[in-house]
């Protein structure tokens, strides 16, 4: 009877602890959730600036990304240092079609020739963030490819090799051995670091494609990104990655169109279809040297990005 009563009493003793336990775990989620939510809200305030906010002079519908609606989107790469506004060394645009499941990209070569909008010259395509920053390089590109250009992202080179760092590094297929300095790369599956990748996508004169084969290697390394920070395993450094992005990231894209986007990056049947500038030829003008598009490629490519955005 005493053995039974002992027992009655373990179970009693058991029920009340089982509460504390659930309610304990409970209570840890939801700091943590509290936590992420915060983190990631300060974030967003932090690296969202809508276009209409970084120019006076500038009045752009904010597009809203939805399940069906094409959209474009910019890319820009800067190197910012010390007393200097920068030039956007990386100029890339990706037009999405979620109806359609396709994304394409085109990289724009850095010393393409065209007319600067705002700025009432010609001169080299990276130059307009110099020269008027965000604002100037969308307008100057939406210009030259004859397309709207709905959301851009900016990215201070710098901290790049930081968030892939954060990301644990990235995969890609080297399709060319390559050497800088102490830096070697050989062909095929490559394992880069954040310095790797920085270096990787710097290398020109070394690469007998020159920017070309630069814009190849700039185009593998962000699809890797994407790739990794896709995997379920980069939520448990989503803190630290926030950090990062927080400090070299600006964007148009809200929080709720980011969620948006990531469904829709999922639903993609293939990778992404890479569109480039082949043809063109370049040349020097006072002393300068310059890209210039050959015309029938250039309208080959308008003609596609506009298809792929109605």
């Amino acid at each position: 009877m005493e053995h039974k009563m002992k027992r009655i009493k373990e179970k009693k003793s058991k029920k009340k602890i089982w509460p504390w336990i659930v309610g304990s775990i409970l209570a840890l989620i939801l700091v943590f959730v509290g936590t992420a939510y915060y983190t990631v809200h300060k974030t967003m305030n932090k690296i969202n600036t809508p276009l209409m906010e970084t120019s006076e002079t500038v009045e752009k519908e904010q597009k809203v990304i939805t399940r069906k609606d094409p959209f474009s989107v910019l890319l820009l790469g800067v190197d910012e240092r010390e007393n200097d506004n920068g030039r956007s060394d990386t100029m890339i645009v990706m037009t999405v079609n979620p109806e359609k499941k396709t994304m394409k990209m085109l990289s724009i070569p850095r010393d393409t020739r065209t007319e600067i909008v705002g700025y009432d010259t010609e001169d080299k395509i990276n130059h307009a963030y110099a020269f008027g920053g965000v604002p100037m390089a969308m307008a100057t590109v939406e210009n030259f490819l004859d397309i709207p250009l709905d959301y851009y992202v900016f990215i201070n080179m710098e901290g790049f090799l930081k968030m892939i760092d954060t990301l644990g590094g990235v995969t890609i297929q080297n399709d060319m051995e390559l050497t800088y300095g102490a830096y070697h790369f050989p062909e095929g599956e490559v394992n880069l670091n954040g310095e790797e990748a920085l270096i990787f996508t710097r290398i020109r004169y070394e690469d007998p494609r020159g920017d070309f084969g630069r814009q190849i290697r700039q185009r593998q390394v962000i699809e890797a990104i994407l790739k990794k920070a896709s995997t379920p395993t980069t939520i448990l450094k989503a803190s630290d990655m926030l950090e990062v992005v927080g400090e070299n990231v600006r964007m148009n894209f809200s929080m709720k169109e980011l969620i948006q986007l990531q469904g829709i990056y999922k639903k993609m049947d293939s990778g992404i279809e890479q569109i480039a500038f082949e043809e063109g030829s370049g040349t020097r003008i006072d002393d300068i040297w310059y890209y210039i598009p050959n015309e029938e490629e250039l309208l080959k490519i308008q003609s596609e990005l506009k298809e792929h955005l109605q």
